[in-house]
């Protein structure tokens, strides 16, 4: 049975038992965000378990996509080396929510592999929990295993969550790949061997561990399953490894062409074959590369996988080449891979182009340093040196280390992170946490979706770091309203601003608010008066500020859905902020916008403000929420109600939002991008303005415009025109002056012939010429070396601050000194680099004050040779 075939038939199988087939979640769970990513089928089911989520059903079966490359899960280091270590794999399970237990969920593991299957049951293994009689049972009595091939185990039939909460008792299952493969059954001293594989994991959720220990019985005790894929696949199509089953063959074979070797049982090829489907279904679920996070895990695989190709001998571009063939391998099963399939390419092309720059200069490094190893230990500084300045993942580091037998001296080079990490701590700037050790009772109820004024009684003073009874005239406090319109700092929005009154006379500007808890934080200061705790004040939100906030709040939605139109569906939010003058949306997209791009997502937005449609909100339950296609961010925490946000004709943009916004698109005005950038690898920026803001930005390009074309003595509609004249002119004359100079330098090369000094029988002649470039010092070294015979020039040029380098040496010459040798050492002395040939080589540099002292040290290098 091929792979895909395998995969239908345990969702076929168990659909026909009662349980609904659910889709795979993605890479990126959404429902934990202490986990790096998705590794296990449960993951989706999580909150499930726990009782904080319910669904229609009680029971379910998935083909869950899992990366296991970082944290606690990390199969890296071992992928491409063992036969069954991937960083992306395919699990099997079934689940059931307080239905069916331990009986019929051996029943159904049994009847699939030995019936559906046809597994033989004498190449079958069971195992159990020591404690575990129940299973034991099951297994023994009613199923009718052999107890020849039967085992209690401890630890390793014992499965929990975490150190609290869901745990219990497990049932694994064996394959037994036959004598003449090393090994023995599970428990047995060799048991590490590859006789006997684990194929399926029966997990029986019956117990609550508590804090103190104490296991307690869960009222609806429930079952969570997991089987690679990989693995029974192995298993039915008579292979021992993982990689020799027909989907991995697919993608060895289509490698091995791009990559030019055809050993399909190279390990660097299995590397490669494996991190294809991890980098392209991380892709496909909204990871980009970069240097923190799971985009850091991302840009690591690639990384990893490029090497390996570089070590293979291909040096072009060659592993986004290969998720055309993944695309049809696996999507069938998952139709997103194949709608993601371009951007997949394009963002794994742009990763390969950007470490290609970085590849040989790290290698060169590491070679470098690796000459001075003394022992067989690479020096923690060495290690981190190669990932701050050349982007080397340490994983890549140590695969170049175990292929040389070394190893990573990792404590120093975590001590060099650790170190990094404290400088850029210290270098951060933090926001005040004016409750840091107070505690605040009750909840500030929010009315500022309806109004922009309230009465309050005031709830709670703090000044400084304490809680107050009253404030005097000239404190800056914090006020802790009951009821409040003020929008405190949230989703991006900035808080409120406005001003606190009493009709004793008490005036408070308030100048931020944000939130601790529930309570509404009033940052301000007591202008006038004094003010207790108890008092009755009038809260007035600035209005104008509130409205201008609200109509960059507006547009990011409409931004959001535009860029989302035009990019694709990859695009997320990744931050955001909106105050009254500017709104600033971050989001992920690999490379930089077009012009075209921008103006194509600034039209579309400013289409849908045209439209006036009415902006809808709508209170409902999640499940409500996504029927209605709200987009959630991964990481916040909803609750049992949430807002729905609907804006634009045919409800162009749905989100959930808890922001405060315009009552129709047309209150936004206009809108204008004022700039767009990249402000991490993978995550790019776009900054707005709306309203009056946009209006005076369009004004101030309109006055630049019309002061450039008083300059050129043109009309506004012809600068352009003018401006293109102006640049073929000046080129024109950079062209006529760089043959002057190359002219004059040829002219003055025969008086200084004389200036040659002789140095081992080698004619030498250093000389500084000012303004010519490279061109110019390139011609005239040819010209000097034709000239002088046996002998080596070297030319400096000095261009604005930049100094550029030509060596040339005689064929004669070479043996007793080297262009590219000359070209390093004083490139080195004026802050640049520089290399080539024997006969000829370039180079650079910025210092031009040590540029004297270098070329007068020429002679004395060379004599020292």
């Amino acid at each position: 049975m091929k792979s895909a075939e395998i995969r239908q038939a345990f969702l076929d199988y168990f659909q026909s038992q009662g349980h609904q087939v659910v889709a795979s979640s993605s890479l990126v769970p959404g429902n934990d965000p202490t986990l790096l990513f998705t590794n296990a089928g449960m993951v989706q089911f999580k909150d499930v378990f726990l009782g904080s989520d319910k669904r229609n059903y009680s029971r379910a079966a998935s083909s869950q996509r899992c990366v296991r490359a970082g944290g606690k899960h990390n199969d890296l280091e071992n992928v491409g080396y063992t036969a069954r270590h991937h960083t992306f794999f395919e699990m099997l399970g079934n689940f059931s929510f307080g239905d069916y237990f331990k009986r019929d969920a051996i029943r159904f593991a049994w009847e699939f592999l030995t019936k559906t299957l046809g597994l033989p049951e004498e190449r079958l293994w069971v195992t159990v929990h020591i404690s575990d009689d129940e299973a034991a049972d099951i297994w023994l009595k009613e199923m009718g295993v052999s107890a020849e091939r039967f085992s209690r185990l401890d630890e390793d039939n014992f499965w929990q969550m975490g150190d609290t909460g869901p745990c219990g008792p497990s049932s694994e299952i064996f394959y037994d790949h036959g004598a003449d493969v090393p090994g023995g059954p599970p428990g047995s001293e060799n048991d590490d061997l590859d006789r006997y594989i684990e194929i399926w994991n029966l997990v029986f959720m019956q117990y609550e561990r508590q804090s103190s220990g104490e296991l307690i019985a869960l009222p609806k005790p429930s079952v969570d399953t997991g089987m690679g894929l990989e693995r029974i696949a192995a298993v039915m199509q008579g292979v021992h490894s993982n990689y020799e089953i027909d989907l991995f063959q697919a993608l060895l074979k289509s490698a091995a062409s791009i990559v030019g070797c055809h050993d399909l049982e190279e390990k660097s090829l299995r590397v490669i074959a494996d991190h294809i489907r991890s980098c392209s279904f991380l892709v496909c679920d909204g990871v980009l590369p970069s240097n923190e996070g799971r985009g850091y895990v991302l840009r690591r695989i690639i990384r990893r996988a490029i090497r390996h190709g570089n070590k293979l001998g291909q040096k072009e571009l060659f592993f986004h080449k290969l998720v055309g063939e993944l695309v049809v391998q696996m999507g069938e099963a998952y139709p997103e891979l194949k709608a993601a399939q371009a951007q997949i390419e394009k963002v794994l092309k742009a990763e390969e182009e950007q470490f290609a720059k970085t590849l040989d200069k790290g290698m060169a490094v590491l070679e470098s340093k690796l000459k001075d190893v003394d022992g067989d230990v690479i020096p923690g500084d060495v290690v981190f040196t190669l990932y701050d300045t050349y982007g080397f993942p340490v994983d890549l580091t140590n695969d170049i280390a175990r292929e040389r037998k070394l190893s990573l001296d990792m404590p120093a080079y975590e001590q060099l992170m650790a170190e990094q990490k404290q400088k850029s701590k210290e270098a951060g700037a933090f926001k005040v946490d004016y409750t840091e050790n107070l505690q605040l009772d009750g909840d500030t109820e929010f009315s500022g979706y309806r109004q922009l004024e309230a009465d309050s009684l005031v709830g709670a003073l703090i000044k400084g770091s304490d809680k107050v009874e009253t404030l005097s005239a000239g404190d800056e406090a914090v006020v802790v309203l009951q009821q409040t319109p003020f929008y405190a700092e949230s989703g991006g929005q900035v808080g409120d601003s406005g001003w606190l009154s009493s009709d004793g006379g008490a005036r408070f500007e308030v100048l931020d608010c944000q939130k601790s808890g529930s309570n509404h934080l009033h940052i301000g200061r007591l202008l006038e008066g004094e003010l207790a705790v108890g008092d009755t004040v009038h809260a007035l939100v600035e209005p104008e500020v509130r409205a201008s906030t609200a109509r960059n709040h507006s547009a990011t939605h409409l931004l959001h859905a535009a860029l989302r139109d035009v990019l694709g569906e990859h695009v997320t939010q990744k931050g955001s902020l909106n105050d009254s003058e500017r709104l600033r949306f971050d989001f992920s997209h690999f490379e930089a916008l077009s012009a075209a791009e921008l103006e194509q997502i600034s039209d579309i937005v400013n289409d849908q403000i045209r439209t006036n449609t009415a902006v809808e909100t709508e209170l409902c339950d999640m499940d409500r929420a996504k029927q209605k296609g709200a987009m959630a961010l991964f990481g916040e925490k909803y609750g049992d109600e949430v807002r729905v946000l609907s804006m634009g004709k045919d409800n162009f943009s749905v989100e959930l939002c808890g922001g405060t916004h315009v009552l129709r698109t047309g209150d936004i005005g206009y809108f204008h991008i004022v700039a767009e950038s990249g402000i991490a690898a993978g995550v790019r920026r776009i900054e707005a303005v709306t309203g009056e803001q946009a209006l005076a930005q369009v004004k101030s390009l309109q006055h630049n415009s019309q002061a450039i074309a008083a300059k050129l003595k043109a009309s506004p509609d012809k600068i352009i025109a003018k401006l293109d004249g102006l640049l073929t002119q000046n080129k024109a004359l950079e062209k006529e002056l760089a043959q002057l100079k190359a002219k004059l330098a040829s002219a003055s090369a025969d008086q200084w012939l004389s200036e040659a000094t002789e140095i081992k029988g080698v004619k030498l002649l250093v000389k500084t010429l000012e303004g010519a470039d490279n061109k110019a010092l390139r011609d005239t070294v040819d010209k000097l070396k034709d000239k002088l015979g046996c002998s080596a020039v070297l030319l400096a040029g000095v261009n604005d601050g930049k100094i550029a380098l030509v060596a040339g040496v005689s064929k004669d010459a070479t043996g007793k000194i080297k262009a590219g040798d000359l070209v390093k050492h004083v490139a080195a002395q004026v802050g640049g680099k520089g290399g080539g040939r024997p006969d000829m080589a370039q180079g650079g540099g910025s210092d031009v004050d040590a540029l004297p002292t270098a070329m007068a040290g020429v002679a004395a290098w060379f004599e020292a040779l």
